[in-house]
C-alpha cells in the first residue's frame, strides 16, 4: 500500500506526528530546565557543586606516600589515586565487572548504588563486561558524572565495542585495564594479553596510558581526568614495580613520553613495567650511550608540538620494549631498529621465571642491545 515512487520519501503525515512529540518533548525541558534554575539561583552551594560537577572541578593527587625503592604494582598505585580522588572528586563513580578487589577500583567510604542507596558511588556491573562499557559510555555522555569501568586487560576483547563506540562518540569515558601482561603469572595464557596494546591503540581517539610506576599512574588518572573530547585507558600491572624518585620530571606523563636517563648513540624506548628493564639494561650495556624513554601514552606523544618530540627522540637509532605484541612500534624504530617484545602466547609462571624465559631481564635486553648496536 505505498503509494509514493520517490526514493527515502518521507511523507508529510510522519513529519506532522513526530513534530508532536518533539514538541512534548521540548515542553518538558523547558520545565524541567525552569525547576532547575529556580533551585540553583535559592542554593548557590548547590550551584557551585551542579557547575563543577558538569565543568569540572579542581583535584590535585597528593604524593601516594610510596618509599623509593619499595616495589608496588601500579594496580595498587591507582587504588590509592581513587582514593584521594574520592573526596576531590564526589562526581567520580564506577565499578568493575565482579573484579572490585584484583582491579583496585573500589571508592572508599561509599555505598554501593542500588535502588535503595541511589547515591552509592560503586557500581557492581557483574561478569558482564559490554554491558558495564555501555552503562559507563551513557553516563559519560549525559554529563555531569565521571564514570569508569575496570576489568582484566585480556577482557577488553569482552567490551571492544562499547571502548570503541565511546572513542567515536568522544565520550570521557575511563577504562581502567589490570593485570596488563605475561606478568600477571600463573593464570597462564589465556589471561595473558599479548596483541590488547596494539589493538586498543588501533582505535582512533582512544587514549592508552600505561604507567611505569606510582608517580606515572598518579599522574595517568589526573591525565584521564580533564580529558573530555574522548576515552581513556588506563593500563596497569598486577606484580609490583620499582618506586622511583620522579622529582625532575613530574608532570612528564602528561606529554606522553619523556626522557628518563640521557644517551648520545641510541633510544630505547619503553612503557609501563619494561622502563625499570630498559634502565638498567642501558647500564648493562657496555661502549654505548643509551637514551631511555618512558612513552606511556603514544597518543599524548603524537599531540606534543614536533619541536618536543624531536628534542625527546632525538636523530638516533631507535629500540623499543614492551611486553606486548611489536605491533605499532616500528614506526617508532623504523626499518634499521630494534623492536622488542613477544608475538607469540605466554606460559603459566611466576612472573620472574617469565621474565628469564621470555627475555625481558635487564641481563638479555642489554645483550640484544649490544647485539643491535654493533651490527
Amino acid at each position: 500500500g505505498w503509494e509514493f515512487e520517490e526514493p527515502f520519501h518521507v511523507p508529510q503525515e510522519a513529519y506532522d506526528v513526530f513534530s508532536v512529540v518533539a514538541e512534548r518533548g521540548r515542553e518538558l525541558r523547558e520545565q524541567w530546565e525552569s525547576r532547575r534554575d529556580a533551585v540553583l539561583t535559592d542554593d548557590p552551594e548547590l550551584a557551585e557543586l551542579w557547575t563543577s560537577y558538569f565543568n569540572g572541578g579542581r583535584f590535585e593527587i597528593p604524593d601516594l606516600g610510596y618509599e623509593v625503592g619499595a616495589s608496588v604494582a601500579t594496580r595498587k598505585a591507582s587504588g590509592k589515586s581513587l582514593e584521594a580522588l574520592a573526596a576531590q572528586v564526589p562526581n567520580l563513580v564506577g565499578g568493575s565487572a565482579d573484579l572490585a578487589p584484583s582491579t583496585n577500583t573500589v571508592l572508599p567510604d561509599s555505598e554501593a548504588f542500588s535502588a535503595e542507596t541511589p547515591d552509592g558511588r560503586n557500581f557492581h556491573f557483574g561478569i558482564r563486561e559490554h554491558a558495564m562499557g555501555t552503562v559507563v559510555n551513557g553516563m559519560a555522555i549525559h554529563g555531569g558524572l565521571r564514570p569508569y569501568g575496570a576489568t582484566f586487560l585480556v577482557f577488553s576483547d569482552y567490551m571492544r565495542p562499547a571502548i570503541r563506540i565511546s572513542a567515536l562518540m568522544e565520550a570521557p569515558s575511563i577504562w581502567v585495564f589490570t593485570h596488563d601482561s605475561i606478568f600477571l603469572g600463573e593464570d597462564g595464557p589465556t589471561h595473558q594479553p599479548i596483541e590488547h596494546l596494539a589493538s586498543l591503540r588501533a582505535i582512533p581517539n582512544l587514549w592508552v596510558v600505561r604507567p611505569a610506576n606510582t608517580g606515572e599512574t598518579a599522574e595517568a588518572w589526573e591525565l584521564a581526568l580533564k580529558r573530555t573530547d574522548g576515552p581513556t585507558a588506563l593500563i596497569l600491572t598486577r606484580q609490583g614495580l620499582p618506586v622511583v624518585d620522579r622529582s625532575d620530571v613530574q608532570g612528564g606523563l602528561h606529554k606522553g613520553g619523556y626522557v628518563v636517563t640521557d644517551g648520545s648513540d641510541a633510544v630505547l624506548i619503553a612503557t609501563g613495567s619494561e622502563v625499570w628493564v630498559a634502565s638498567a639494561a642501558a647500564e648493562l650495556v657496555d661502549g654505548h650511550s643509551i637514551r631511555v624513554v618512558s612513552m606511556p601514552c603514544v597518543e599524548a606523544f603524537d599531540a606534543q608540538p614536533e619541536s618536543y618530540r624531536n628534542e625527546v627522540l632525538g636523530d638516533l637509532r631507535t629500540a623499543t620494549l614492551e611486553a606486548g605484541s611489536v605491533t605499532g612500534w616500528h614506526r617508532f624504530a623504523g626499518r634499521d631498529g630494534l623492536t622488542l617484545g613477544i608475538d607469540h602466547f605466554g606460559a603459566s609462571a611466576p612472573y620472574q621465571r617469565l621474565a628469564e624465559e621470555f627475555g625481558f631481564t635487564p641481563e638479555a635486553v642489554a645483550t640484544r642491545l649490544s647485539a643491535w648496536l654493533s651490527s
